[in-house]
């Protein structure tokens, strides 16, 4: 791609019979300055903007470069819907069709093709009703990867990490073990420094029980498990303040001495994060060897179809998705000149 041509970001549209296809269009009509990629079925793109009354221009996508994108344009990977969408009314003979959107928008992101993707909500429930064993967008590409991630929700006023996603709250304690916690804030860690340029992040770990465990009278996981490994992982030089009790972790004198939270589960500190920000608030997987990015909400299906979802969230996502995707172009060109600077220093071409 050249320093001119505008970034390439992959969105995939979620379930059909959701928000998310109107997301895409509502997102196309902006001037963001993104060659965008929708790679969905293009009808069902067609349908969502009749149904929001949206101009919007479809163009099949030809890999190619482009200095500009005219608002309302939007190229198409198509990948065709197995059955036509009933707005609100998830239908399982799609579910295949969902996760072909999200293989092709990993692998173009693998191959180059994409800078990054940004994803709007699928329904859990109707792939699992098809008979797929599924958790979630997390998971699938932490899997399609072969890596370890991390989930994590920001916002412009706070990043927060999750040691667990999608588990039943009597499954959490046994998913903490020390390896999993010491990977997962090793992620964290790398990432804060890589994606969002923190040469020394400092990071907030929440402990599992209430007041973190009161010294072992509320439970035995902050003893056990969290100190054992914090203490570890400072010595090796992290900045890590913990464990905190969740109910003061988030009081303003608190923010004010961490970059990030970890929590130890899903509903921990993400009913903070969202009350505070729900249309600015964007979902990253952390630890992919590509960007993603997403919205920090579900498929809405009471209003899909009705040509009023609010597409805020997916603009925060995809704005996120272009400024980590230029952070990233721009340290390896750095990285590129300050080689090139060393071999000609040791008299090399």
């Amino acid at each position: 791609m050249s320093s001119l041509a505008l970034p390439r970001l992959a969105l995939t549209a979620g379930e059909p019979a959701g928000v998310g296809p109107e997301l895409l269009v509502r997102l196309a009509a902006t001037s963001l300055a993104a060659n965008f990629v929708a790679v969905c079925d293009r009808a069902l793109l067609e349908r969502a903007a009749s149904r929001c009354g949206v101009a919007i221009e479809l163009r099949d996508d030809d890999g190619t470069d482009t200095a500009n994108r005219p608002a309302g344009t939007l190229r198409v990977r198509h990948v065709p819907l197995a059955a036509e969408e009933i707005p609100g009314q998830p239908d399982p003979r799609n579910a295949n069709y969902v996760l072909a959107t999200l293989t092709e928008a990993a692998d173009g992101c693998l191959q180059g093709r994409y800078a990054a993707v940004a994803t709007a909500p699928l329904q859990k429930s109707s792939i699992n009703d098809a008979g797929i064993p599924f958790s979630g967008h997390t998971e699938f590409f932490a899997a399609h990867c072969r890596t370890e991630v991390v989930m994590m929700l920001a916002s412009p006023e706070l990043r927060v990490a999750l040691a667990t996603t999608h588990l039943p709250l009597s499954a959490v304690s046994g998913a903490i073990t020390p390896a999993s916690l010491e990977r997962t804030l090793h992620i964290v860690h790398r990432e804060l420094r890589a994606k969002f340029g923190l040469a020394e992040p400092r990071m907030a770990v929440l402990g599992l029980n209430p007041h973190a465990g009161e010294g072992g009278h509320l439970g035995h996981e902050e003893i056990e498990v969290i100190i054992p490994v914090l203490e570890k992982l400072r010595a090796q030089g992290m900045h890590l303040l913990g464990p905190l009790p969740a109910d003061t972790a988030f009081v303003p004198a608190q923010r004010q001495r961490y970059d990030a939270v970890l929590a130890m589960y899903h509903d921990q500190a993400l009913p903070v994060l969202k009350s505070e920000a729900f249309d600015r608030t964007v979902n990253l997987t952390l630890g992919l060897p590509f960007i993603r990015t997403s919205v920090d909400h579900g498929t809405a299906l009471d209003l899909a179809g009705s040509g009023k979802a609010d597409p805020s969230s997916l603009i925060a996502a995809a704005k996120m998705a272009l400024q980590l995707a230029s952070r990233s172009t721009a340290a390896r060109s750095a990285g590129t000149d300050r080689r090139d600077e060393t071999a000609t220093a040791q008299g090399h071409p």
